[in-house]
């Protein structure tokens, strides 16, 4: 017995001096496992835990917060355009009018271009390859000269309902948006073959000046964005230019914001000794920059007006004197009626005729009793006096209206 004993307790100790050995084991095969080695777990910058490794650690890199920074606001626009693009859509059908329906159209558009730049601004956010630099340049102008091109197209839209008082429809306007910015597509694929593929260069070595020159005809399609802006202003119509002033502001602050990041980019990175490192959050920040202002500038005022209900129209009241006379007489139901038809209700209307009044002159002269004959000095009886209508009082609320302030009574002597 005592050596059964003996024998149990040799294998519990042994057991139990196995389980320091496994735990060892375990932690030791646990990076192996989640396919990360020890050291690179240690080169995690701070913020980043085991979801998020290179060359994706710029989303949660809290040392250099700004990709943080650029990553929420990217997300909030991108968000903020979604909503504004649904309830564009929702809410269609409500739009009757001709001149703004054929402006959603160009905004839906200007949503679509405003996600491309928010979405374009996760790229900045990664490390550099060769797919990714021929992402960024090949999108970076095709996504401005959407957005841009839809200014261009509201300001002539502005313009024409301004001069003519009618738009051209929203498929048409859509169209001359999306042909002025294949033009950037076009500019953008050739810079691309010729310095990638020609040359045989890598995607990622190219010179600033040599990017900004490639945005050369965005800069224009803004510029004349602009002045179709300012065209806009002068139209004959009041109804619009609240549009026109929205397109206006939005066209200037892109282009302060334009020649902001150009001169940053080409020049003060250099001025500050940040060359190659603040290229690429440089570019984010215009980024998304460009794509929050279009929203609150341009995309959300627009939309509030055309989803706006039209003023409901109200009748003109006749008996106001405070209205404008020329007002009255447009609006005036008399002019319908010939001159010598009109004369003639006013005088079965409004007052005796002259037969009429000689006779109750004469009848009232043969029955006075006093030694006066002389005749009575005759004083306008109801020439001048306003006999309103039972309908005009029913449309005053039964009381007696006062004179039209075009009405100057006849003189019948």
């Amino acid at each position: 017995m005592e050596l059964l004993r003996q024998g149990r307790k040799e294998t519990t100790q042994s057991e139990m001096a196995l389980v320091p050995l496994l735990l060892l084991l375990l932690l030791t095969a646990a990076p192996r496992a989640t396919g990360q080695d020890p050291e690179d777990s240690e080169a995690l910058p701070r913020g980043c835990g085991w979801g998020l490794v290179r060359p994706y650690t710029l989303l949660c890199d809290l040392d250099s917060i700004w990709g943080v920074a650029v990553e929420s606001v990217a997300a909030g626009g991108v968000l903020t355009a979604l909503l504004l693009a649904l309830v564009l859509l929702c809410r269609l059908h409500h739009i009757s009018e001709a001149e703004k329906r054929s402006g959603v159209g160009p905004i839906l558009l200007l949503l679509l271009g405003v996600l491309g730049l928010f979405g374009l601004s996760f790229a900045y956010l990664i490390e550099q390859d060769e797919f990714l630099c021929l992402l960024r340049r090949a999108l970076w102008g095709l996504l401005f000269a959407v957005c841009f091109s839809c200014l261009l197209v509201q300001g002539v839209r502005l313009r024409r309902i301004g001069r003519e008082r009618r738009s051209p429809g929203g498929c048409a306007l859509t169209g001359l948006a999306l042909g002025l910015s294949a033009v950037q597509g076009i500019i953008a694929a050739e810079w691309l073959l010729l310095t990638v593929l020609r040359e045989g260069r890598a995607a990622c070595q190219y010179l600033p000046l040599d990017f900004s020159l490639a945005c050369s005809y965005v800069l224009a399609l803004l510029l004349a964005a602009l002045a179709a802006a300012s065209l806009a202003l002068c139209g004959k119509t009041h109804h619009w230019r609240c549009n026109a002033v929205w397109l206006l502001v939005t066209c200037l602050l892109s282009l302060l914001l334009w020649v902001a990041w150009v001169g940053f980019y080409l020049y003060g990175n250099a001025w500050l000794g940040r060359s190659p490192e603040w290229n690429d959050p440089a570019l984010a920040i215009a980024l998304v920059a460009q794509g929050w202002l279009l929203l609150i500038f341009h995309a959300i005022p627009e939309s509030h007006l055309c989803l706006r209900p039209p003023p409901q129209p109200t009748a003109p009241d006749y008996f106001d004197t405070s209205q404008n006379s020329t007002r009255m007489r447009e609006t005036s139901f008399d002019e319908d009626i010939p001159l010598s038809h009109r004369q003639f209700v006013e005088n079965q209307g409004y007052g005796y005729s002259d037969e009429n009044t000689a006779g109750l002159r004469s009848a009232a002269g043969a029955g006075q009793h006093n030694s006066n004959t002389a005749p009575r000095p005759s004083a306008p009886f109801r020439s001048n006096v306003y006999q309103p209508t039972e309908m005009t009082m029913i449309l005053n609320g039964g009381a007696v209206p006062s004179a039209p302030p075009t009405y100057t009574g006849r003189q019948l002597w």
